[in-house]
């Protein structure tokens, strides 16, 4: 179980990236906004949610999926890019409002999410909503808040040293979850395509939902898409390793699986689509 320290370091890292990559300035973009607040809240909290809870309740999903699928839909996120990544396909300055905002919107958000889901789905929480909260602030909120003092006392050190430590985290990241999809291959192959596709139309349903209310701006749209259909599945593994279990560990890493692809095919449509407008 030695993968479960390198995961929680390496998100905490990643956060930590993350906020020295930020300032005040981005935490207000989006509540300078608030147009654009109460459509990326709606989006990310209320109707993807609700897609999940309602294929959860309809759909006859193997529970295993199921649970990933709801623990996902309460991790409302957005993409951990570089910033310098961003600049062509996305509205950087606004999806890194958005990550910081919804760091701390999760404190409150996903304990009180996953209580509910425990009472009106029976779904098996991963721990007492408290512990939850207090897991967030440590291993989440904390780097974050850590990353943006940096940012403000030492400028030209977190420019330096912010987006290297992103890529190495990410890498990190990105390395437990192929070594999870090799250990669960057999729970991935025994769940078949009916777990995949689930996640997969759970995460093309996400990303229409943030297309939609992303406009009128073609980067507008882009951009709130891809936070919706990617949720924060940073902190849904960090849940998820909370439980010391290699099953929700597993189905999430295929989760993300899917979601790459998609993603990849909806930013593919979209440059397309840009091009013949030109």
């Amino acid at each position: 179980m030695t993968l479960f320290p390198v995961l929680k370091v390496a998100i905490a890292v990643l956060l930590l990236a993350i906020g020295m990559s930020s300032s005040l300035d981005d935490l207000s973009y989006l509540w300078r906004r608030p147009w654009l607040l109460v459509k990326s809240i709606t989006a990310m909290y209320v109707l993807v949610p609700a897609l999940a809870v309602l294929m959860v309740t309809t759909l006859d999903l193997p529970r295993g999926t199921g649970a990933a699928l709801v623990v996902l839909a309460v991790c409302a996120g957005a993409p951990l890019l570089p910033r310098r990544l961003m600049n062509a396909e996305l509205d950087s300055d606004f999806v890194f409002s958005l990550v910081v905002t919804t760091s701390f919107l999760a404190i409150v958000t996903v304990p009180i999410s996953l209580r509910w889901l425990d009472r009106y789905l029976s779904f098996e929480a991963v721990g007492e909503p408290s512990a939850i909260a207090r897991l967030i602030v440590v291993s989440f909120v904390a780097p974050l808040a850590v990353g943006m003092v940096v940012r403000a006392v030492a400028p030209e050190l977190a420019d330096r040293v912010g987006d290297r430590l992103l890529r190495i985290a990410g890498i990190v990241v990105l390395g437990c979850t192929l070594i999870l999809l090799i250990r669960g291959r057999g729970l991935l192959l025994e769940l078949g395509w009916v777990s995949f596709g689930a996640f997969v139309v759970f995460v093309v349903s996400s990303l229409a939902v943030g297309h939609l209310l992303g406009g009128p701006t073609a980067i507008g749209r882009t951009s709130l898409a891809l936070a919706s259909g990617s949720r924060h599945a940073g902190l849904a593994l960090l849940i998820a390793a909370n439980a010391r279990s290699t099953r929700p560990l597993t189905l999430l890493a295929g989760y993300l699986v899917a979601s790459t692809l998609v993603s990849i095919a909806y930013l593919t449509w979209r440059r397309r689509r840009d091009t013949r407008g030109t």
